[in-house]
């Protein structure tokens, strides 16, 4: 599954954008995925610090 972002938790900090490998991740007021690009590496996952996205 494509990674989920915990939107009550994001702070839309751009970390886990600036890590994924296929650009599939922008930044509003939150981080969202785009699900048919995300390739499911878990970089944004690890990238994260406050632990708000989770590649299950």
């Amino acid at each position: 599954m494509p990674a989920k972002v915990n939107i009550e938790c994001c702070t839309a900090c751009g970390s886990c954008a600036e890590e994924c490998p296929v650009g599939a991740i922008t930044v509003e007021i939150y981080a969202v995925v785009n699900e048919d690009e995300c390739i499911e590496c878990g970089a944004c996952e690890t990238a994260c610090p406050d632990n708000c996205i989770k590649v299950e």
